[in-house]
């Protein structure tokens, strides 16, 4: 775990978790995302249309990245209907996740969300 400035009496930055750089670096998103298909659309819809996948992408996006066990406190769910929720996201494309020793980090991708975006506009 990184300790915090405040823990311990530096005023250093915090360093984000071991490997989020490599799981969580942004790509450079244009604004002019092909929608796209309608099944591929339709799936990612699909992904969304559930209120704890919705709670998921939230916290993802505020955390930057987050492990599986981080996002199993903070919700009401069992482990293993959590990682089914990880599963529908990340097939979905609209998170990826980094395996990194005996668990996985989660990131929004920011790239699968414009497109989920550029899809809901074209309709």
């Amino acid at each position: 775990m990184t300790a915090t400035p405040a823990a311990t009496g530096s005023s250093a930055a915090v360093r984000p978790p071991v490997g989020a750089e490599e799981c969580c670096v942004r790509p450079a998103v244009d604004d002019l995302v092909p929608p796209p298909d309608d099944e591929t659309l339709a799936a990612m819809a699909k992904a969304v249309a559930h209120p704890a996948r919705l709670t998921i992408l939230r916290l993802l996006a505020h955390r930057e990245t987050c492990a599986t066990g981080d996002v199993v406190a903070e919700l009401p769910l069992a482990q293993s209907t959590v990682s089914e929720h990880l599963r529908i996201l990340r097939e979905a494309g609209l998170i990826q996740g980094e395996i990194e020793g005996p668990r996985t980090r989660y990131c929004v991708n920011t790239t699968g969300l414009a497109v989920l975006k550029a899809g809901i506009l074209a309709l």
